[in-house]
């Protein structure tokens, strides 16, 4: 069973991938001094924490522009703890600071029940939410008629026009 921390006073919290279109590999990187936590994750989780996160941020009061900043890229090289089943993610109003929780995939025996804890600012928040519809965007266009991403070869086909 691996062991669960949670990392304070991130430096910074963000998204990324690593291959080609239609292979890439997304992943969560949270950096705090010299430690780096890299945590991979599907396409579908970097969405839906970036909504949620989006719409948390919609309710709170609006971030001082003097301390946002862009959501950096990935630390290189990328050496991820384990992969991602469940998040989650609330405003702490005593911090002023938005806690995102991630937990282990159930089904790595290695770190069953591991869980990492993010506390991050909200001028933080915004950049990476930014940040995770930016590499969103960077993948396969999706198919007019289906909503599935294009196969990445040049003719752009998609399974549905047989």
């Amino acid at each position: 069973m691996a062991e669960s921390f949670e990392l304070h006073d991130v430096d910074s919290f963000t998204t990324g991938t690593v291959g080609p279109k239609g292979q890439r590999t997304f992943y969560l990187q949270a950096r705090a001094g010299r430690e780096v936590v890299s945590l991979v994750l599907e396409k579908q989780q970097v969405d839906a924490l970036s909504g949620h996160l989006s719409r948390m941020l919609a309710d709170l009061p609006e971030v001082n522009a003097r301390e946002w900043t862009s959501a950096p890229d990935l630390v290189e090289p990328v050496e991820p703890l384990w992969r991602i089943g469940a998040m989650g993610a609330a405003y702490d109003q005593n911090t002023d600071s938005v806690v995102v929780m991630a937990e282990s995939l159930e089904e790595d025996e290695d770190v069953e029940g591991a869980v990492v804890t993010f506390r991050l600012g909200r001028a933080q928040t915004l950049a990476f939410v930014e940040r995770a519809n930016e590499v969103i965007d960077a993948g396969r266009p999706p198919c007019a008629w289906c909503g599935r991403p294009l196969n990445h070869g040049e003719n752009g086909f998609c399974p549905c026009w047989n």
